[in-house]
């Protein structure tokens, strides 16, 4: 079984595009693997490029750890751990910020997105080093698959090229080179604006608020000036196409016959996807919304994934070490 590593930051509860993109496809492959293939982490060191305010972040990160329970990560399969209590991965990036070209990171597209939308006054060098410190998650444990969107691409290439860069220099296959995995069906979920879906952008349905704030996530889906009575398209509709994301196949073109005959209008289709959604992840929403009245539980697991990841990190950056010539860590 190929090591699988993967991690959201935690910028708050995941939305409809992590789990449909990162969470589902993720569970499913650490619920098969055997112990210690599967490495499943709370990115709150990531995080910190954007959030400043750490009792938010701490927050975020029961919402996150919740949301992987409750859709039934099973932690006895898998290393489910918060980044920080793994600081050693700190100091892998750092090896690699002073042996990785800064010219190369220049060129990172998340990186040159942020220049344009954000007041380089505010750009932390973390932000700028951000794929170096996501290639450190990925190298330290040797992970061969690494669930992602397909903004992340650039990411694990970047991973691809460091790990290759310190076997060529060492002479020794120290890093393994890994692969991104992407579930082609759901690689860009649209957020409600038709842009991916993204915290940032405010263009979130956000499955674990409350019925309220769903609702209304959904009924700000951006739609065209057709009547009720007009014929739609089906193919370029937002609300259809995240649909179509969720919904079995009948039902599917049931509501696509419906968009082609007309009198069936915009609304309509949104209060149909609010409601399968909560038919959808009803069990879901209702784990969720017990968890997150047991953070002590949620510490108490996070503790444990971070115990037996530290050790498999310390024995890792260990061997890093010899090879770079620094004394081993007890």
């Amino acid at each position: 079984m190929e090591k699988m590593l993967t991690g959201i930051r935690s910028t708050g509860s995941p939305h409809l595009g992590n789990i449909l993109s990162v969470i589902i496809p993720s569970v499913s492959i650490a619920n098969k693997s055997t112990k210690h293939s599967s490495f499943i982490f709370i990115a709150d060191l990531h995080s910190m490029i954007h959030i400043e305010n750490i009792k938010t972040i701490k927050n975020n990160t029961y919402e996150i750890a919740a949301a992987w329970l409750a859709f039934g990560l099973n932690i006895d399969n898998c290393l489910f751990y918060r980044q920080s209590d793994v600081s050693l991965v700190t100091e892998l990036a750092w090896y690699f910020n002073c042996f990785y070209p800064y010219k190369r990171l220049v060129l990172a597209h998340a990186f040159k997105k942020e220049m344009k939308e954000i007041d380089h006054g505010k750009i932390s060098v973390g932000l700028f080093t951000y794929p170096i410190l996501m290639a450190a998650d990925i190298l330290l444990y040797n992970a061969e698959i690494i669930p992602v969107g397909k903004d992340q691409l650039q990411h694990i290439e970047i991973a691809r090229r460091i790990a290759n860069y310190f076997n060529k220099k060492i002479g020794k296959k120290l890093f393994v080179i890994p692969n991104a995995f992407l579930q082609k069906k759901n690689m860009f979920v649209l957020g409600t604006d038709g842009k991916k879906m993204s915290k940032s952008k405010k263009n979130c349905i956000d499955i674990f608020s409350s019925d309220e704030i769903l609702k209304k996530q959904i009924m700000g889906i951006r739609t065209d000036n057709k009547s009720v009575e007009e014929k739609k398209n089906p193919e370029t509709d937002y609300i259809m196409l995240l649909y179509s994301l969720i919904a079995p196949l009948d039902k599917i073109e049931i509501m696509k016959e419906k968009y082609r005959k007309g009198g069936y209008g915009y609304y309509e289709a949104k209060i149909a996807l609010y409601e399968y959604i909560i038919h959808k992840f009803s069990y879901e929403r209702k784990k969720f919304f017990s968890l997150m009245k047991k953070k002590s539980f949620l510490d108490h697991i996070l503790a444990l994934g971070a115990k037996k990841a530290k050790n498999i990190a310390q024995e890792r950056l260990n061997c890093i070490r010899k090879h770079l010539k620094f004394n081993s860590i007890n």
